[in-house]
């Protein structure tokens, strides 16, 4: 059964979650499609902008239950410490594989987004929520902690203690408060209408500069100093002035503005 679908159109991709009779519960299979989407869209020069989605009643309820006794029966140890993907295991991989992403990622959240689920939105760059979703750092419900990669991300997002108080008590909290604690970009009544706007928009820009924005404010973000961030946002805009395309984008920018004059 599939688990995953891209759609490409227009320069962006729509990665849906599939399962929506479990409202899109992440079992073994679901979580090899998620990493497999996102690691055939990682090399195609093509795409522009990427939203993820899930089908049917949620965006994703979490890890599916009934696939954690199977797991369980595993040696842990090897099975958790093993880095299949780079600096990752094959669960961590579903968040850090958007996290990678060159081009801007913008997750849809409707319904529930929560354990692995609010992990794979924290992977996203973007999270538009409808008002009645509701999020939750589940782990602790099960007597575990975050293991799916958000936690690089809910550090950066959150405040200490707000990560602790969502960590510790699995409480899950309305999309509002996700906006206001920084778990949530942006409300919409319709989430994935409003994420492929975005893409849309996203799209209809200079690719080579989308791209550069992204590696640059991924790299403002990794704890560089000021020195080296300076740096390296004059390295990308000097690489964009100098690339041959953004000497036409620029040219044909300076025309419309000649125009508006003559």
């Amino acid at each position: 059964m599939a688990r995953v679908s891209v759609e490409i159109e227009n320069h962006v991709a729509k990665v849906t979650l599939t399962r929506g009779d479990k409202m899109n519960a992440v079992d073994p299979e679901m979580k090899e499609a998620i990493v497999a989407a996102g690691e055939d869209l990682l090399g195609r020069e093509d795409i522009r902008a990427v939203v993820l989605s899930g089908e049917g009643r949620a965006f994703c309820a979490g890890l599916d239950m009934a696939s954690f006794g199977a797991m369980g029966r595993e040696d842990p140890m090897r099975r958790m410490m093993e880095r299949t993907h780079g600096l990752s295991n094959i669960s961590q991989r579903v968040a850090t594989v958007w996290r990678e992403m060159p081009v801007p990622v913008i997750a849809a959240v409707h319904g529930v987004a929560y354990g692995a689920g609010l992990q794979l939105a924290i992977g996203a760059d973007i999270r538009v929520a409808a008002p009645d979703a509701k999020l939750s750092i589940m782990e602790m419900k099960w007597g575990l902690v975050p293991d799916m990669g958000g936690m690089p991300v809910f550090r950066h997002n959150l405040r200490s203690d707000v990560l602790r108080l969502l960590t510790y008590t699995a409480e899950p909290v309305t999309a509002e408060q996700g906006l206001a604690w920084g778990l949530v970009t942006e409300l919409a009544a319709d989430p994935l209408a409003r994420a492929m706007e975005i893409a849309t928009l996203i799209a209809g820009k200079s690719p080579s500069a989308i791209r550069a924005a992204k590696r640059l404010i991924d790299f403002a973000e990794s704890g560089a100093d000021e020195k080296a961030v300076l740096l390296e946002e004059s390295r990308e805009q000097a690489n964009l002035i100098g690339g041959a395309h953004q000497k036409e984008v620029i040219a044909a920018n300076m025309e419309k503005r000649a125009a508006r004059f003559d």
